[in-house]
């Protein structure tokens, strides 16, 4: 049985600036996905991740469906009016377009989707970030579809030993979509090459070499190439098969223990490490710090079981401490260096109007020689 899973994403309206939407707001999407999917949809889940609310769904329409992306379109359209009606902060910010137009991609929600033959157990993962942008999960994927260090189960299970192919989406191309496909593990180093450029260079998708069978899909839209301006970090969903030709949900997950520096927090401007936060966390310091969180799922038939919390086991809050003390060693360097993203980040932002005046009082010195004023 062909399954599709589908997941859009947007910020449409926090409480208190970028922390949190509103329990209304999250209702009124919820209402809207549970009235108007009854003829889409087999079934759907909706949560929120900092200020993000995503839409989860399983259908059998296939992917970039106009249907399944109106229905989530008009449902943030929705919460957009009850986020106004009740103040909250950006209210509509991620929906950079006036009407559909038959397809959310390029008119601002973050889309993750992928269409295959549902398994007997058909067992995924759904990440969802804040505060950060796609390249926030170059490295967990690299460790946990090419390194036998994270992944055992690349020696250990003979499906696996075939390894894997990177899809990477040059994200700073903004007259189309520019993609190489690189092979685990005969193209490790050109795959390491591209991934340690996170602003640039992000994972598209994983397929199996084994099979064929996908086993990530991650939204890859740049806000900033869509608006022409800084609008917000692009704050990515994903989706992940696991098990059996795949890796284990361990091997998955094991790779955020690291907490590693990617772009985002305060203003979108910044270096701060990724922390894995419990499911419907909200944001808090320094404008984050970026968080991921992630809901495990079973399915059949495309019926969902309940989410669970990956990242709610005590495991974590260890790891949480850790990024915790990351995140304020680099915060006392604050503006200085690697503590805030390279220029070609921040093109978006004011600063490049200042440095524009500023260069405009720079002055050439006039040269002197020694020996004229020699005695």
């Amino acid at each position: 049985m062909d399954i599709t899973l589908s997941i859009i994403k947007a910020d449409i309206g926090s409480i208190g600036g970028h922390i949190s939407p509103s329990q209304r707001l999250l209702e009124t999407v919820r209402a809207q996905v549970t009235e108007h999917g009854k003829a889409l949809l087999i079934d759907s889940y909706i949560s929120h991740t900092g200020d993000d609310i995503a839409i989860l769904m399983t259908h059998k329409r296939g992917v970039g469906d106009g249907a399944i992306h109106k229905l989530a379109w008009e449902a943030f359209m929705a919460g957009t009016e009850v986020a106004r009606k009740q103040g909250l902060y950006g209210a509509g910010q991620d929906l950079l377009k006036e009407a559909f137009s038959g397809n959310v991609r390029g008119m601002g929600p973050a889309v993750a989707e992928m269409e295959f033959e549902e398994r007997p157990n058909e067992p995924f993962l759904f990440f969802a970030a804040d505060k950060t942008d796609p390249g926030c999960y170059n490295l967990a994927l690299y460790l946990a579809f090419a390194d036998p260090m994270n992944t055992p189960g690349l020696m250990l299970s003979p499906p696996m030993d075939k390894g894997f192919r990177f899809v990477i989406m040059d994200v700073s191309n903004t007259e189309g979509d520019r993609v190489i496909e690189l092979n685990a593990p005969e193209d490790l180093y050109d795959i390491a090459t591209l991934l340690r450029n996170p602003e640039r260079y992000v994972i598209e998708s994983i397929w199996s070499r084994a099979d064929g069978g996908q086993a990530v899909s991650l939204s890859t839209s740049r806000l900033h190439n869509i608006a022409g301006k800084y609008t917000g970090k692009d704050d990515p969903v994903m989706l992940v098969r696991v098990q059996k030709t795949f890796p284990a949900t361990g091997e998955i997950v094991a790779p955020y223990a690291v907490g590693p520096y990617v772009a985002g927090a305060m203003r979108g401007s910044h270096q701060m490490p990724l922390m894995p936060v419990q499911l419907n966390s909200g944001i808090s310091y320094f404008d984050g710090p970026p968080v991921v969180s992630c809901a495990a799922f079973a399915m059949h038939e495309g019926i969902l079981t309940e989410a669970v919390d990956v990242f709610a086991h005590p495991f974590w809050d260890t790891v949480r401490d850790s990024v915790s003390r990351k995140a304020l060693d680099m915060r006392r360097q604050g503006f200085f260096g690697a503590a805030m993203l390279p220029m070609d980040e921040l093109e978006y932002t004011g600063i490049v109007e200042k440095l524009e005046a500023l260069d405009t009082r720079f002055v050439i010195r006039e040269k002197h020689n020694d020996m004229d004023t020699a005695d």
